[in-house]
């Protein structure tokens, strides 16, 4: 940090002694703030005056030209669309990345996920967290910056025995790992062989405890999945062919957390869908902070459709699909 000189020369006006470089204690405390980058507290304490005065102090440095603020044209446009799409969805927040490596765009989408989670954590959250290759790039990459204590991550649907390199489980172990936190999985199968043997498992009391915690957390990351040959849903074993397909033909548009919805929404119920463990459609809506990260040209139907039934609080995405979200939803 570069140190101010003294001199005996006053800032008449002001009353203070103003370092030789500076014509007086509006530039000096605009360059303390800006090139030394010291906190307004910081400013106030140096010169000696309040916190109040700094913030005076810097929208008059701003007023008269000597700080000229400049937004770069790119992250400008960035910030236009994450607006536009909180406008067009009902949206608390939305965080859109640039256009960039498709083949990457998990990660990119991860990183991004990750700074937003992890700007929103305080102290005591329950986290509740679902799985598949976006949820789990955002857990490999969170990092805090600052101390949250008591924190709890719970998987919210039960276990796989599919593709385990983006489970239920794995997902949970990682961020909590990640954020020192109490990890909880779910002690369960995500799909039961009848509707009466889940009202069996879920009587018992570590479960009933377990369901309690996910009913409790007061934010939720997760993504969206599309139902296609080669989605993840399909991967995941959470269910046969021949259901999935059964889906498809009755409307089924998306898959979130293992549960199914139309194009606008709306849940997709079926044998399937009374023998899974976890967190329903409703029970999400309830969770306060509903973190979405996804992104990707096969995506896009199935993110109108989780956007425009109120899944989402906080949603984060790339500019290729944000602005085809946003294309779509005016057409509509």
């Amino acid at each position: 940090m570069a140190k101010a000189k003294t001199s005996d020369r006053t800032d008449a006006e002001k009353g203070m002694l103003v370092p030789t470089e500076f014509d007086d204690s509006i530039m000096w405390a605009a360059w303390l703030y800006y090139a030394d980058q010291m906190t307004q507290s910081e400013i106030a304490k140096r010169l000696n005056v309040s916190r109040a005065t700094i913030v005076n102090y810097l929208q008059e440095a701003r007023e008269r030209g000597i700080v000229s603020v400049h937004i770069n044209p790119k992250a400008g446009n960035r910030t236009r669309v994450a607006r536009a799409l909180m406008d067009t969805f009902g949206l608390a927040g939305a965080f859109v990345i640039p256009d960039g490596d498709e083949q990457a765009l998990v990660q990119r989408l991860g990183d991004a996920g990750a700074r937003v989670l992890a700007d929103q954590m305080e102290d005591g959250d329950t986290i509740g967290v679902a799985w598949g290759r976006t949820v789990l790039a955002v857990a490999d990459q969170i990092s805090l910056t600052r101390p949250v204590r008591n924190l709890t991550v719970v998987q919210v649907s039960g276990s796989s025995t599919g593709e385990a390199d983006f489970s239920p489980e794995l997902c949970t172990s990682i961020l909590s790992n990640r954020i020192h936190a109490r990890c909880v999985n779910l002690l369960a199968p995500a799909v039961l062989s009848t509707k009466a043997l889940k009202a069996l498992l879920l009587a018992e009391p570590v479960l009933l405890k377990q369901m309690d915690l996910v009913h409790s957390a007061n934010r939720i990351l997760f993504g969206v999945g599309d139902i296609g040959p080669k989605s993840t849903v399909r991967q995941a074993g959470i269910g046969e062919p021949e259901e999935i397909d059964d889906y498809v033909a009755r409307g089924a548009t998306a898959v979130i957390i293992g549960r199914f919805i139309d194009a606008h929404g709306g849940a997709v119920g079926g044998p399937h869908d009374e023998r899974i463990v976890g967190i329903t459609l409703d029970e999400l809506k309830n969770i306060p902070s509903r973190i979405c990260v996804a992104g990707g040209p096969s995506k896009i139907k199935a993110i109108i459709a989780t956007l425009e039934a109120d899944y989402v609080t906080h949603f984060i995405t790339d500019m290729a699909t944000a602005e085809a979200l946003i294309a779509a939803a005016g057409t509509a």
